[in-house]
């Protein structure tokens, strides 16, 4: 299998590349696809399910969209992050410790080196780990065009299977995820028939402590359920201002993953998904209670 014939393209900095992608989309009326690690859209591409006119290369901008920085309790993400920085980065992995977690889950060792996490949010695949922590943590994406930026979060920003807010002429440049609060834990479950295939289920909590240790917020998202990461905190908000054994737990993750209808593939029908749902949403969310009440200022 090989692409459709297309121009090939390699801008040098942002600046240029938002004028490029704006003459190319909004005056020439032609078809653009940008080009990052390349996991998800070389494949497309080879089995024409995508047919550009023009191949935007991004990687030439890695010096001004690469970096990860901790700035007022806000941690931000260049979109051409690669997926093995961010499962080693020391601030994820003390800020945002489940998305470092969520990297182990992502493909192999090759995917991981070239992959990159504004590549992975715009593919928008539901089954994938960062639209999940995404979505758990009500990130914040950044799209500019030659025109301005805007900012949109999490929830407004995956559409459907493999459909995001960003429009033609915009290029996800920056994605800002929220500190882990003091008193705070994450974790993140997930089941695949082989390590590195999608997963069929996902889930990833975050619980947050009182001082007295009762719990004051919860989150939970899960996905691989429908066509966007489910969001769930809604959910599990009556867990707070409580101490809840595992069990309790468990328990209530059965009552309320009967209420979500996962879609059926020929991987696993929607009621295995859902049984899956709820052994792994109990699991994160208690492991992320174990790691807040053994939480330290120094964690």
């Amino acid at each position: 299998m090989k692409p459709c014939a297309f121009e090939f393209l390699a801008p040098k900095t942002l600046a240029e590349a938002l004028s490029v992608l704006w003459q190319l989309v909004e005056e020439e009326g032609l078809a653009v696809k940008l080009l990052a690690g390349g996991q998800s859209l070389m494949p497309v591409l080879n089995m024409r399910l995508s047919t550009p006119d023009v191949l935007l290369d991004l990687n030439g901008l890695q010096g001004e969209l690469g970096d990860i920085v901790i700035n007022r309790q806000q941690v931000h993400i260049g979109a051409l992050a690669r997926h093995y920085q961010l499962e080693t980065h020391p601030l994820i992995r003390r800020h945002v410790p489940v998305m470092a977690e969520a990297e182990r889950w992502v493909g192999h060792v090759a995917i991981r080196s070239r992959g990159t996490i504004g590549g992975s949010l715009v593919h928008a695949d539901p089954a994938a780990e960062l639209p999940l922590v995404a979505t758990l943590l009500d990130g914040s994406m950044i799209l500019q065009s030659k025109n301005g930026c805007r900012t949109v979060p999490a929830a407004e920003f995956f559409l459907t299977y493999l459909m995001t807010t960003v429009e033609p002429a915009e290029i996800l440049t920056e994605i800002i995820f929220p500190a882990m609060p003091a008193r705070s834990g994450q974790s993140i479950e997930e089941f695949a028939l082989r390590h590195g295939d999608f997963a069929l289920a996902v889930a990833a909590a975050q619980i947050t402590l009182d001082e007295s240790g009762r719990i004051r917020h919860s989150r939970l998202a899960l996905g691989a359920m429908g066509p966007t990461p489910l969001d769930m905190s809604d959910k599990v908000a009556q867990l707070e201002g409580t101490r809840p054994e595992a069990a309790e737990i468990a328990e209530l993750m059965a009552d309320i993953c009967r209420t979500i209808e996962p879609d059926g593939d020929i991987h696993a029908d929607g009621p295995y998904r859902q049984d899956l749902a709820a052994v792994l949403s109990a699991r994160a969310l208690t492991a992320a209670l174990q790691r807040a009440q053994g939480w330290t200022e120094m964690a």
